[in-house]
């Protein structure tokens, strides 16, 4: 019978975890699965979530969610929140042997949030943004978006950019948005690129700059943003020209 996943007990006070039971200067990746499996039956939490990579990747051994799943919520219980931000991936979209548990998985995401976790909390973000599968409620989803925007991640920098451009739960602020938006496309951040370009051509947030324009759509182009490289097509048929014209900004 396979392995039942109990996927709450993450929520459980967790035993203080095991010391770690190889030396500090080797790295862990190049250990062969059994003897990061051996480490993980130890207590090793760096081991636990190594063996649960490998069973959801099927590096070194057989493709298994069910196992990840396993491997994840062990490490989750000894308050790993990178493990418990990849337990909620794997019951929110399901697999082989992993029932597909929406509830569970925003539950998962809302208390890595909670803790600090930057992806979880961009995530949290979007899933109140969109009322996926929580009331709708674009007030929180930017003071999520924020956290882990202050955190240094480029998405949700951008994402946090369009909420105060856009004025969604909050008062709009051009300069506001200009300001995330650089952030992340410092970053190369390929949206945050194309809105920053949005915000040149339109002279949103700075003084308008065609030639900059043109210069940040055709990098978001080259990041794979279909819009980039549209807007940047547009403007280069325009050859400058600083009227009539909307914008391209989006998420």
């Amino acid at each position: 019978m396979k392995y039942l996943i109990a996927i709450l007990m993450v929520f459980a006070l967790a035993a203080a975890p095991v010391g770690s039971a190889f030396a500090v200067d080797q790295l862990l990746a190049d250990l062969p699965f059994k003897k990061k499996l051996q480490l993980a039956k130890a207590g090793d939490v760096e081991a636990k979530m190594a063996v649960a990579e490998a069973y959801e990747k099927g590096a070194g051994t057989k493709l298994s969610a069910s196992e990840a799943a396993r491997w994840y919520r062990e490490a989750a219980l000894n308050g790993n929140l990178d493990a418990q931000y990849r337990l909620a991936q794997l019951v929110m979209r399901g697999a082989a042997g992993v029932k597909i548990d929406k509830a569970t998985g925003i539950k998962l995401i809302a208390a890595a949030a909670q803790k600090g976790h930057m992806l979880s909390e961009n995530q949290y973000g979007a899933i109140l943004e969109n009322g996926d599968g929580l009331p709708k409620d674009e007030k929180q989803a930017g003071v999520w978006y924020l956290k882990a925007a202050e955190q240094g991640m480029a998405e949700a920098q951008n994402n946090y950019g369009v909420m105060v451009l856009r004025g969604l739960g909050r008062e709009r602020n051009l300069d506001e948005a200009f300001k995330w938006f650089t952030k992340a496309a410092d970053q190369k951040y390929g949206w945050a690129l194309n809105n920053l370009g949005g915000m040149y051509e339109k002279g949103w947030g700075t003084t308008a700059d065609m030639a900059k324009a043109v210069s940040l759509y055709k990098l978001a182009g080259e990041r794979g943003v279909g819009a980039g490289q549209k807007n940047f097509e547009r403007l280069q048929a325009k050859q400058g020209s600083t009227t009539g014209s909307t914008s391209g900004v989006g998420n």
